[in-house]
């Protein structure tokens, strides 16, 4: 059985793709040697975080604040809140939510009442606490969403692209074509509380790591 640990690579990428603060900017310099410490990530992958990272850390802190802001908190359609992409603003999601709760203290990751469960960064703070195959697993059962908000990054040449393109890299499965473009169509660029119906996302139950702890 393979040995649960911390993965790094996730925790990374988690810090990436979260508000950036004076810690997480002073940190990117060390991101790529991190990385292939690990060594769950090709060359190829890394080299687009590596444009991630060159791209911000050439500007000052403030430059990526503000580009994160109108990025994320200005365009539903690639929201980090991964229940919003197929709950949008109904009932559905709060079931949703605790759900997901659930299967965070199974596994040793309490969060602050402050943080909303669904929100992509914190996903990722679960999976660095299963094992690399686990961890995997999970990401494949929401690797649609990630896929629809890389197809949006993309479109935009966003640098944020190269951060998704490594979670699906990490996937054990990839996004389904047909799957992003059914969002795409229910999603067009217009008010961030249009709200939407999709196919429920749901989680399995098991627990794979219970000795992890955050």
């Amino acid at each position: 059985m393979e040995e649960c640990k911390m993965l790094k690579t996730y925790r990374i990428l988690s810090l990436l793709m979260t508000y950036p603060n004076e810690e997480i900017y002073n940190f990117l310099p060390q991101v790529n040697s991190s990385l292939k410490e690990e060594n769950l990530l090709n060359t190829e992958t890394i080299a687009g975080i590596d444009a991630f990272v060159d791209f911000f850390a050439r500007k000052p802190l403030t430059f990526w604040q503000e580009f994160y802001v109108q990025l994320f908190d200005y365009s539903r359609s690639v929201s980090l809140y991964l229940f919003e992409h197929v709950h949008g603003d109904s009932k559905d999601r709060g079931q949703a939510m605790v759900d997901l709760i659930d299967l965070y203290k199974e596994n040793g990751l309490e969060i602050s009442q402050s943080e909303l469960p669904d929100f992509l960064p914190v996903f990722l703070e679960f999976l660095a606490l299963q094992t690399s195959l686990k961890a995997s697993e999970y990401l494949a059962e929401i690797i649609d969403i990630v896929g629809f908000i890389h197809s949006k990054l993309e479109e935009k040449d966003n640098p944020y692209q190269y951060l998704l393109s490594a979670i699906i890299n990490l996937s054990a499965k990839q996004p389904v074509e047909a799957r992003i473009q059914q969002m795409a169509s229910n999603m067009p660029e217009i008010s961030i509380d249009e709200a939407y119906e999709e196919k429920p996302v749901t989680f399995a139950s098991d627990n794979p790591c219970t000795t992890c702890k955050s």
